[in-house]
């Protein structure tokens, strides 16, 4: 799902504190705050083709003559903006080369009107994330390109102190479409963004959809999640999910996991865990001899190292997994977009993957880079934020299906799915509508039950108040 990445670290984290220790005591993460990356003197193909541009985005980034310190983080020579991101606790580095490789090429090709972009990364180490957050008030302009395990934990102090969010992802339910933030896809918890996706699913498997199940480590951060799989595959003609739950803290033996999977007649499951940890179930579906209809590996798992420790599973098991409206990697080659991020990543962070999380931080970047170069001169968090609200079918030029910046908690309109192979991912027959996407996705209001996202009446606040 959505926001499996982030789960799956708090998963590990509550695990963790239930042992009685904290990782991040130990981390060996990278400092709370790091200057800028600066363009190698080799330019990519894709920077001096167009300087400026990007995908189908035109000059967003150029010299000029601004000047002035028109609001915290913002001085006649550079712009700072803080990432957030849980690398301490990860090890993780996707959104930090994003930021690397964005603010290296938007700084060659002149910043933000002639302002050099500077990154501030803020480490959460996973648990700290609202002392993270409070580092990022006292010194940037904006968060870009960054996301957290446990937001939610952080929105208010982030509206106290009137911080827009340009968020590569929202992850907590008090996060997704909360005030003054601006993300590249469409995901709250007010709809379901999976009602295209189950729907295809139990109309390719129809036998499957009175047999479903969500496999998941035993953690109360994954309740919600369960929930809305378990609300979306009812919608769309199945039964209520079957809960199969697995310690946070591991599984050495997962043959009596496949044995009640078997045992249950679950013929359709949602995975809530680590690529490794999905690899081995299948390794034991395998060995029984059994082979479900389908699996959702969620989004988490839509990498290429999944496909390499799946082995011989991916012969026998078929493994989707929900884009929800984010262009495929592998087919970088067709969408001049993601070619020149694959172009990027090997500029500025050589040898590290272009991954779902890469393609949404670029998103999110370019959304502030947009909105912050029509500002010009005289560069506010007002501005910056109205002028992103402005963008009611953003694809950061290329990268994602249409979004509506005004309406963060908007209906999910497009979708696209992948299915796992032994030679790799690629797209599944779903009847696409709109290039590679498939849009007009019916839309399913979620009710009560779901924690609200934070605004900035929840802190006293209103949007006048934001300069």
């Amino acid at each position: 799902m959505r926001p499996s990445t982030r789960v799956l670290a708090a998963v590990a984290a509550s695990a963790l504190l239930a042992a009685g220790c904290s990782r991040a005591a130990t981390s060996t993460s990278t400092p709370a705050s790091t200057g800028t990356s600066t363009a190698s003197p080799a330019q990519s193909a894709a920077e001096t083709s167009a300087a400026g541009d990007f995908g189908t985005l035109k000059n967003v980034c150029h010299g000029g003559s601004a000047t002035g310190q028109t609001d915290q983080g913002v001085t006649s020579s550079s712009i700072k903006a803080g990432v957030l991101t849980d690398v301490g606790f990860t090890k993780d580095p996707q959104l930090e080369n994003a930021a690397k490789a964005f603010t290296s090429w938007c700084n060659a090709a002149g910043g933000i009107d002639g302002r050099k972009l500077v990154t501030d990364i803020h480490d959460t180490q996973l648990l700290q994330v609202v002392p993270a957050m409070t580092s990022a008030c006292g010194s940037d302009f904006v968060l870009a390109g960054g996301s957290a395990a446990l937001d939610g934990l952080s929105v208010a102090t982030r509206l106290k102190c009137l911080l827009p969010d340009f968020d590569e992802q929202p992850t907590m339910a008090q996060n997704a479409g909360s005030a003054l933030q601006v993300a590249p896809v469409t995901f709250n918890y007010t709809y379901s963004g999976y009602t295209g996706y189950y729907d295809w699913l139990l109309s390719k498997y129809p036998g499957s959809a009175k047999h479903v199940a969500v496999v998941t480590a035993q953690s109360v951060i994954t309740e919600v999640d369960t929930k809305m799989v378990s609300a979306t595959i009812q919608a769309d003609g199945g039964s209520a999910a079957t809960v199969i739950s697995f310690p946070e803290t591991g599984v050495a033996n997962w043959t009596p996991y496949a044995e009640s999977i078997k045992s249950k007649g679950i013929k359709g499951f949602v995975f809530y865990g680590t690529p490794q940890e999905l690899a081995a179930l299948e390794q034991a579906l395998d060995n029984i001899g059994y082979q479900p209809d389908w699996i959702d590996t969620n989004t988490d798992n839509y990498t290429a190292g999944f496909i390499q420790i799946d082995g011989k599973a991916l012969t026998q098991q078929h493994n989707y997994a929900p884009l929800n409206g984010v262009y495929p990697v592998e087919k970088a080659a067709a969408n001049p977009a993601v070619e020149q991020i694959v172009s990027l990543l090997k500029q500025y962070a050589p040898g590290q993957p272009v991954s779902l999380q890469v393609l949404q931080a670029f998103s999110a970047w370019l959304i502030f880079a947009v909105s912050a170069e029509s500002c010009g001169a005289d560069l506010t968090r007002s501005c910056v934020y109205q002028a992103a609200l402005k963008q009611t079918a953003w694809t950061g030029g290329g990268i994602t299906a249409p979004v509506d910046m005004a309406t963060p908690l908007a209906a999910p309109d497009c979708f696209d799915i992948e299915q796992a192979t032994p030679a790799g991912w690629e797209a599944a027959p779903f009847d696409p509508n709109n290039g590679v996407y498939r849009c007009g996705e019916p839309a399913l209001k979620l009710g009560s039950g779901y924690p609200a996202p934070l605004q900035l009446s929840t802190v006293g606040k209103t949007l006048a108040d934001l300069k």
